[in-house]
């Protein structure tokens, strides 16, 4: 088996009360097993690392608005589909949990440990 690109899904605002500080918690915790995928030998991919830059850049004024909404969660459906597998780490997340949802409805491997991810 080759490398393979597993999306990396975990709590984003869930559990924060959109307090910025554990957001970025939040993302750290995503970024970090982002990290030791990349290092062993997989490609990850998180769904902020491509809505985030658009969402700015489209206008949006906040956290929740309109332009947030458009693009938030409808970048990770997406990337779901090029995945050929998902990691779903941290709490409780709708969001996270749609992502497993759709991995699992489109054939895809779903891991909940790093350990569970087969060596490239």
């Amino acid at each position: 088996m080759g490398a393979l690109m597993i999306l990396v899904a975990g709590p984003y605002r869930s559990g924060t009360g959109d307090d910025p500080t554990l957001i970025a918690k939040n993302v750290a915790a995503m970024t970090e097993a982002s990290l030791k995928l990349f290092r062993a030998g997989h490609l990850p991919v998180m769904g902020e690392w491509f809505a985030l830059p658009l969402i700015e850049h489209a206008g949006s004024t906040g956290i929740g608005d309109a332009v947030f909404d458009e693009i938030f969660h409808p970048i990770s459906r997406r990337l779901v589909a090029k995945c050929d597998g998902c990691l779903r780490i941290g709490g409780a997340s709708v969001g996270a949990d749609e992502m497993v949802a759709l991995a699992r409805e489109q054939g895809k491997a779903v891991y909940f440990s790093l350990d569970e991810i087969p060596a490239p």
